[in-house]
């Protein structure tokens, strides 16, 4: 990486890092672009080669978090040694969860203004180069395993939903129950959804 790229590296984590602690400390409404380019320490005008709006930033920087969150947690499925396609979604979840468990600021700010159409289309421009093609190790996951799925992009919207809103609730007030209760319930819930999806074995 040449050094101009390297400091656009750095402006944009600059940027990233203040934008995030902004957000996560006072709001985004209470946030204003110039609150945000001086916590960066960069110029108004650098904050526009890179995004449109304080809305833009912020519906990337939910993809980036998401993006970060999701490869930590495959690449500790690819620790794992599991196999088996239905397993292997429920490790994500659980590593999802419980690392949202123990940081709730980030829940928060992740699944306030998280939607399924804001999720696609921020991670068609991803924010960095690290970000994950979530579509890609998807898909990739899908052709290692042993069964073949159906609509497999609304299997995976429909497990989205369910757990974010399910945990959401249960990590932030322990409503119905604690996450550690529910868990055994999600898994369930979660097996019968891929089940449902799943076609014919693979030959």
């Amino acid at each position: 990486m040449g050094k101009a790229d390297q400091n656009k590296k750095m402006k944009m984590e600059s940027l990233l890092n203040a934008s995030f602690e902004l957000f996560t400390s006072q709001g985004i409404n209470k946030t204003s672009i110039s609150d945000i380019v001086n916590k960066a320490e960069v110029a108004k005008g650098t904050f526009y080669l890179y995004f449109k709006d304080k809305y833009d930033i912020r519906n990337r920087l939910i993809a980036h978090k998401s993006s970060q969150l999701f490869i930590q947690a495959y690449n500790a499925l690819e620790e794992s040694g599991i196999t088996v396609f239905e397993d292997r979604i429920i490790f994500i979840m659980d590593y999802v969860l419980d690392e949202l468990d123990a940081n709730k600021g980030l829940l928060a700010f992740i699944y306030k203004d998280l939607s399924w159409a804001v999720f696609k289309r921020a991670l068609i421009t991803p924010v960095s180069s690290e970000d994950v093609d979530f579509g890609a190790v998807y898909q990739r996951m899908i052709e290692e395993s042993e069964v073949e799925l159906k609509d497999p992009e609304v299997m995976l919207f429909l497990i989205i939903e369910l757990v974010g809103s399910t945990g959401y609730s249960s990590i932030m007030f322990n409503d119905p129950v604690s996450l550690s209760d529910l868990k055994p319930h999600l898994e369930e819930a979660v097996r019968r959804i891929v089940r449902q999806y799943t076609g014919k074995k693979k030959k």
